[in-house]
Formats: structure tokens, sequence, C-alpha cells
């Protein structure tokens, strides 16, 4: 099993970055997929997360409005789309597939957002 990220960087306040999460060794359409990230000194948070079709996510508050994720069945991919960055969305991002008591993680990419 392996969940590789990719689109991490670093980006002015008010810029955009898409994320990907590419999956590979399950069925990538048969998991709940989600973004997490964690700040220096913080604990993990959920950012986003969707359904096994697409029908359906949720975001936490802070990023709602701002951040879109969606997902290609067809690709193994997940995406985040990230708009209206501010400083605070600093953070390692981590991708996440979930089905039942199978729960794997990415290795992260990192995004920075300042001047």
């Amino acid at each position: 099993v392996q969940l590789v990220e990719s689109g991490g960087g670093l980006v002015q306040p008010g810029g955009s970055l898409r994320l990907a999460c590419a999956a590979s060794g399950f069925t990538f359409s048969s998991y709940v997929m989600s973004w997490y990230r964690q700040a220096p000194g913080n604990e993990r948070e959920l950012v986003a997360r969707i359904t096994t079709t697409g029908g359906s996510t949720n975001y936490a508050d802070s990023v709602k409005g701002r951040f879109t994720i969606s997902r290609d069945n067809a690709k193994n991919t997940v995406f985040l789309e990230m708009n209206s960055l501010k400083p605070e969305d600093t953070a390692v991002y981590y991708c996440n597939s979930k089905r039942g008591r199978y729960d794997y993680w990415g290795q992260g990419t990192q995004v920075t957002v300042s001047s």
C-alpha cells in the first residue's frame, strides 16, 4: 500500500496550491479519502474528507470556502485545491485512506504560506 503526496511548497498569502495523493496497492474506490494537516506543536487535524464516490464532502471550519477536495477513481488520486491561503495554513499535509479497520497514511507534503 502506498499513498504519495505531491504539490506542496512555498506560497505567498492569498496564493493557491493543488495537492495530489496518488494511491496504489488497494482498491482506491472503496476507501473514504481525507486530507489532514499538522503544524509544529499542534495535533494532526482533519482538513477535508470525501466519500468513495465523491458524492459527499466535509471540511474543517477553518478551510470552508477556500479548499476543495476531489477524487478521480479512474486514476486512484485524491486532490486538495487550496485557495486564498493564509499563514495559519502552514503545516505538513497528509493523505489518509480508510475503510473499516484499514487505515493508511502518506508521508506528508510541506505547505508553507509566507511572504
